[in-house]
């Protein structure tokens, strides 16, 4: 028989209260992009559309073009996590497996950087980026995710616990480097992978800041930066907001669900490997 614990009982009282809490104002917006013109303004607020409508989703891709920035976002962030996977993948390799010449040192130097904010650099880089001829384009919009210091960081620490007995193995059969890497370390390695892969799209695909810096084709914008015009453009219209607000977060809402356990797991495993 079950013992009554009251100190757990109230545990789970409050994590539920806050799970309540954080959940109320997401329930809400998903209730009002279905709403009617002026009902999310009402009070006391309505938790619960009275006459659902889809019209304002119908307005998201016929009147605002919704439907090219949600193309615009799914070009940059499927890039960008390819990207960024491939070449954070090799980087934390190399800093975990081959032996070169500061090889130490660097990787220090790139750790200490962690507590510098991202965008201390985005004024150098966009300067950098508009000499090279880059400003307004998916390519200068790409250049961050490629190489960053804690995807190198998170794939060098897993990467320590491939042991080094099975890739000298492959190196005696006559492997090259670039086998070793491709045909030995990337199977061992492949849950971390799967977790760089889903916090660079989930990361790539709620980015405002800088898409906002380099680009200036409303054409080329990303939904976060549309959304946001969104709101300037239509501020009185509250179910509007909410119904782009509701696809902007929709994507990256799924993919966080199917793949939170790899995450969470890969972000534990590769803080604590090595």
């Amino acid at each position: 028989m079950m013992r009554f614990r009251p100190r757990s009982a109230l545990l789970h009282l409050v994590l539920f209260v806050g799970a309540l809490v954080t959940l109320l104002p997401l329930g809400w917006m998903v209730a009002a992009a279905f709403m009617q013109p002026g009902e999310a303004n009402s009070l006391p607020p309505h938790l619960v559309p009275a006459d659902p409508t889809l019209e304002h989703f119908r307005a998201l891709f016929t009147r605002l073009d919704f439907l090219r920035n949600l193309a615009n976002s799914a070009i940059v962030t499927t890039l960008a996590t390819l990207l960024s996977v491939l070449v954070n993948s090799m980087a934390g390799y190399a800093f975990a497996k081959l032996p070169f010449p500061g090889r130490e040192r660097l990787f220090k130097s790139l750790a200490a950087a962690l507590v510098v904010p991202a965008q201390v650099g985005m004024l150098p880089l966009f300067l950098l980026l508009r000499e090279l001829g880059l400003v307004n384009t998916y390519a200068g919009v790409l250049v961050p995710y490629l190489a960053s210091i804690f995807g190198i960081f998170l794939i060098r620490q897993y990467a320590l616990s491939v042991p080094d007995e099975l890739l000298d193995a492959a190196r005696i059969e006559g492997a090259g480097e670039f086998a070793v890497f491709r045909l030995v370390a990337l199977p061992v390695i492949k849950p971390i992978l799967v977790t760089m892969a889903a916090f660079t799209f989930l990361s790539a695909w709620n980015d405002f800041m800088w898409p906002l810096i380099v680009l200036s084709d409303s054409s080329m914008y990303t939904l976060p930066v549309a959304l946001a015009n969104l709101v300037g453009e239509h501020v009185q219209d509250t179910e509007l907001m909410m119904a782009g607000s509701l696809l902007t977060i929709l994507p990256a809402l799924v993919v966080f669900l199917i793949f939170q356990r790899i995450y969470v797991q890969g972000i534990m495993s590769g803080g604590v490997k090595g």
